[in-house]
């Protein structure tokens, strides 16, 4: 279940209150959101549409610790992280979000497998241990007979199931997308989507999802159009 009009809501794993974000350019103020509320549940998968400039990645960008709103409070399984320190938020992070962009962001001159590890290098875990993590994580997105490839012997298709691996390694709490079929032709961007749609049917992985592509939004559960500052269950009106 996901609601915007706030309410009580101790079953959600994720809880928005009264968030605002503004920016200063110069004298002018730019009210990005504007007051906004959310609660998503464990397992939902969630798209978010709306204009350039909307707010979309800024509003991901909030949710996963990497700025902090205006005003107002966002809470994930009953932590509010918005009161946490910079190294707090760093670590709290690290254990519960995983993301995933546009662009891949994959390294280079690492192998799909060295990429996958790279989250786990923060951790406790052993080696071996960091090796089962990776070995099956590239498995559940279909690449355990490319661990050994590099970047530039995969596919945009499988580089972007490389970048998911990367993710959810460390079993992460929700997952934050951002266009994550945005560089992909249709065919990859269907199979992207169809991972992510068993990833939260069948792992009950809470995905938040930022995309213009109606056909991807389509495969989310819940759609949800922000503009001007505000988020509704349907495309704004004139």
């Amino acid at each position: 279940m996901v609601r915007i009009n706030g309410g009580e809501s101790g079953e959600s794993l994720i809880r928005i209150r009264q968030i605002s974000k503004a920016y200063m350019r110069g004298e002018e103020r730019l009210q990005i959101l504007d007051e906004l509320n959310l609660d998503v549940k464990q397992g939902e998968f969630v798209a978010f549409m709306g204009p350039s400039g909307s707010g979309k990645t800024t509003l991901l960008n909030l949710l996963g610790g990497l700025d902090l709103p205006t005003s107002g409070t966002i809470e994930v399984g009953g932590e509010n992280i918005t009161g946490l320190s910079g190294k707090a938020l760093a670590a709290w992070r690290a254990r519960h979000v995983g993301f995933i962009f546009q662009m891949y962001n994959l390294i280079p001159v690492f192998t799909a497998f060295q990429n996958v590890e790279l989250p786990l290098l923060l951790t406790k875990l052993s080696k071996a241990q960091r090796r089962e993590h990776v070995n099956t994580a590239l498995s559940l997105v279909g690449l355990a007979d490319r661990a050994q490839h590099f970047p530039r012997q995969l596919s945009g298709g499988q580089e972007q199931r490389v970048a998911i691996a990367r993710a959810i390694v460390t079993d992460p709490t929700f997952l934050l997308c951002d266009e994550p079929t945005g560089d992909l032709d249709r065919a990859n961007a269907d199979e992207i989507m169809d991972l992510l749609v068993r990833l939260s049917e069948e792992h009950g992985k809470t995905i938040l999802m930022v995309t213009h592509d109606p056909a991807a939004a389509n495969r989310a559960r819940t759609v949800l159009y922000l503009d001007k500052g505000a988020l509704t269950a349907r495309p704004q009106e004139g």
